[in-house]
């Protein structure tokens, strides 16, 4: 049996989106970073729905190429097949959308690492293990990709397996216009046609736009160019139609597009045309490998095309099979779907990567607490920073490079520690609330438009401290909830994860629904955090009133982490045990509790580095053995089901 449902073969590129819409590409100013080229899209758009994918490509020795590399295992793509160019860079695109018909391109692919790819990149077993290998035009441009491509679909059919085409055709890619050209779709050349027909016959599926039909088939009347085709190929064609959808021509041709098959169609707003049509051979490819009818795999593509047109980006704009399903029961209701709140946040929740299914978090993101330990100390709050260095020491000793693990430290007193924890694999949640605030404000790096986070990493996580309680007065309640709304879509407007913090007990008494009147409160303002970090309760009720208020409104939730507030081991552990019995609990954010005596005692001179490391490490690898035993203890009660 195959164990890969799809093998693309061709262009990779870093995709560099204008950030700013509805001005010439000139003017641009800053620039989003996407995964990029046809194949690659189309990898990444099929993992989201289900199939398990590959690639063959290559990418530079150097940064971007890493990112692509990176992001495709993110997506779940299967990368054996990309292979590192030593000599060549990363292609790069860099793309703007000034209106819903202009879309300027400029293709940065001179000498680049996937123009390199070559038959000896194509491995007979690799090939041998797909269901189906999805080739695109760009390809077949230059002798050494065309060989390569070639000898793949040619032991793809030896094998029998399947074969798709996606015709793709960019004339300057061809060397037919400028480089300023990238936006055109289509010039006449009798050459690129001889080429193409010479292997439309090695294609089960050939789907393209009318003016790629136009260039495969050498005609611009379309039906005489599907003809065309039909001669030279018994391959199921799918001719896309723009808004007009797209039909499907398994037998003879007809003498009028609107005789082949279609599908459903999704009338919404063109936002941004750039990569719809690899959304759309997304879901074609989905529901062809799945055994559809042409009916429900077109429309499976002309939802994923629908989606692409209305959003930023390329892949990023794809949907996830859940999503797909949930945007079949809702149907339209904003053809500007980017601006459909609800479906943007399955859409942002059902994409989300990386598995956190397990959370065992060093806090040392105070700062409050440390100012206090310095002063008491004698020493000046710049040991602070390299405390925290020495923290970080610790959870890197823990890790030891495994998942589950991470921090929470901030960038005014942790700037170093917080920046050294980058690529090594932690969880990292980064505060912003002003230490002990009430009502909420925050640290002033955010700036007063929150636009400090424009400048952190993706991977950090937005996380917020609110003390609120459902007793607050009603000008309380207001002013918090007002500045926790602006930061969380400041957060999702950067595409960063959201964490929020609540910790009722320190403002007013708390019963089993304080906490989950809380929760509710905030999703009813739309508020979605990623995660949430609420205080050890004390009773079965309170943790599954919490529990079942964030399910309720949130069932993609990442889940929930518990916070310590300078317990001792022992009540944690108790707490631990409570809490481990529900699934949405993933696991525990504790600070003091590890690193409290350890900093007392290194501020004040009577450990050295090495003593304070060990001392937190001892401590934290023992809450993280609590805790795992906790959650063990909880899944084999319920039979051994997390």
């Amino acid at each position: 049996m195959a164990s890969l449902d799809l093998i693309t073969i061709g262009r990779s590129s870093v995709d560099l989106y204008g950030a700013q819409v509805g001005g010439r590409l000139e003017d641009m100013a800053s620039f989003n970073k996407y995964i990029g080229g046809s194949p690659t899209n189309i990898a990444a758009g099929t993992a989201r729905l289900g199939l398990k994918s590959a690639l063959i490509t290559r990418v530079g020795d150097e940064h971007m190429g890493r990112f692509i590399r990176e992001q495709l295992v993110r997506e779940g793509v299967d990368v054996r097949g990309v292979k590192t160019d030593k000599e060549r860079l990363t292609a790069l695109v860099l793309l703007g959308i000034r209106d819903e018909h202009q879309f300027p391109l400029i293709f940065y692919r001179e000498n680049c690492a996937d123009m390199a790819l070559s038959e000896e990149d194509i491995d007979p077993d690799f090939i041998a293990q797909a269901r189906c290998v999805c080739a695109t035009g760009t390809h077949l441009s230059h002798p050494r990709t065309e060989a390569a491509v070639l000898k793949a679909l040619k032991i793809a059919r030896e094998k029998g397996g399947l074969t798709a085409l996606d015709i793709d055709y960019r004339p300057n890619l061809w060397g037919l216009a400028g480089h300023g050209e990238g936006e055109s779709r289509f010039i006449e050349s009798a050459q690129v046609t001889a080429k193409l027909q010479s292997t439309l016959h090695l294609f089960n599926l050939i789907v393209g736009t009318e003016e790629e039909f136009h260039i495969a088939g050498g005609s611009t009347d379309t039906i005489e160019a599907l003809k065309a085709v039909r001669k030279v190929s018994s391959a199921t064609l799918v001719c896309k139609r723009g808004p007009m959808g797209a039909v499907v021509f398994d037998g003879a041709i007809p003498d009028s597009l609107d005789a082949g098959q279609t599908g459903q169609g999704f009338p919404i707003e063109v936002f941004n045309v750039l990569g719809a049509g690899d959304g759309f051979m997304s879901g074609l490819l989905k529901g062809w490998l799945t055994g559809q009818d042409w009916p429900t795999s077109l429309k499976f593509a002309n939802a994923c095309g629908a989606f692409a047109v209305s959003r930023h980006g390329c892949t990023p704009a794809y949907p996830s099979w859940e999503e797909l399903q949930y945007f079949f029961r809702t149907g339209i209701r904003n053809k500007a779907l980017r601006k459909d709140e609800a479906l943007e946040q399955v859409h942002w929740s059902t994409n989300r990567k990386n598995d956190w299914s397990t959370m065992r978090v060093f806090a040392f993101d105070h700062r409050m607490q440390l100012e206090a330990m310095a002063k008491d100390a004698g020493v000046s709050d710049e040991k602070i920073g390299a405390f925290k260095n020495l923290c970080l020491d610790a959870a890197l000793k823990v890790s030891g490079g495994n998942a589950g693990y991470g921090l929470l430290c901030d960038s005014r007193l942790g700037r170093e520690a917080l920046y050294r924890a980058a690529g090594t694999g932690l969880w990292i949640g980064r505060p912003v609330e002003w230490p002990g605030s009430r009502p909420l404000t925050l640290e002033p790096e955010i700036g007063p438009d929150f636009g400090g986070l424009v400048e952190w990493p993706v991977e950090h996580v937005v996380k917020v401290l609110c003390f609120y309680h459902p007793d607050d007065t009603a000008e309380m309640k207001v002013e918090q909830e007002k500045t926790v709304q602006r930061l969380f879509h400041a957060a999702r407007r950067n595409r960063l994860e959201f964490l929020l913090e609540v910790i009722p007990s320190k403002v007013g008494a708390c019963d089993d629904e304080t906490v989950a009147k809380i929760i509710e409160r905030f999703y009813e303002i739309g508020v979605y955090p990623d995660w949430w970090k609420l205080e050890p309760m004390k009773t079965t009720a309170s943790w599954a009133n919490a529990c079942n208020a964030i399910e309720r409104n949130d069932p993609n939730t990442r889940g929930i982490v518990v916070l310590g507030l300078d317990a001792p081991q022992a009540e944690l552990e108790e707490s631990f045990q409570l809490a481990a019995g529900f699934d949405l609990v993933k696991g525990f954010a504790v600070g003091r509790t590890i690193f409290g005596d350890a900093a007392r005692k290194w501020l004040a001179g009577s450990i050295n580095d090495a003593q304070a490391v060990e001392d937190m490490a001892a401590r934290y690898q023992s809450l993280c053995a609590i805790w795992d035993a906790a959650r063990q203890k909880a899944v084999s009660a319920k039979g051994g089901k997390a």
